[in-house]
């Protein structure tokens, strides 16, 4: 895929701290329930870490006991989604348009009553923007 923000990994590794390069960059994923966004539900936008682009609303945010930051819906245009067959699990996983930075796994047990969709999101994918609104 091709992406607006387009950088080696050894400028990605300049500006990431090694935690954000490894989710962001090599796909990794946060332990569960340990990430500062999992129960953070104050107004703002949730940005990329790696690049700042909007991605979330925290009017899309919800609990859903899973372990991780959990939204219903991304702001239109904000993720883009491939196929993932790592792990020997058919899964779809989120990726920021911006720069291609992995964000998490989309999956349809989400709220009923709004999309049905649930973003499971690594923490460390990103950075909480109060001022964002």
């Amino acid at each position: 895929m091709k992406f607006v923000i387009n950088k080696p990994d050894t400028e990605w590794e300049k500006n990431l701290t090694p935690q954000q390069f490894y989710i962001l960059r090599r796909k990794g994923t946060d332990l569960p329930g340990t990430g500062k966004y999992t129960y953070h539900f104050e107004e703002g936008i949730y940005r990329c870490a790696g690049c700042g682009a909007p991605l979330f609303k925290s009017v899309n945010k919800y609990d859903s006991h899973c372990g991780w930051p959990s939204f219903d819906d991304a702001i239109p245009g904000a993720v883009v989604m491939q196929p993932d067959y790592s792990h020997n699990m058919i899964r779809t996983e989120i990726l920021c348009t911006t720069c291609g930075g992995h964000l998490g796994h989309i999956f349809d047990d989400g709220p009923r009553e709004t999309t049905g969709k649930r973003y499971c999101v690594n923490s460390t994918s990103l950075k909480f923007d109060k001022s964002g609104l």
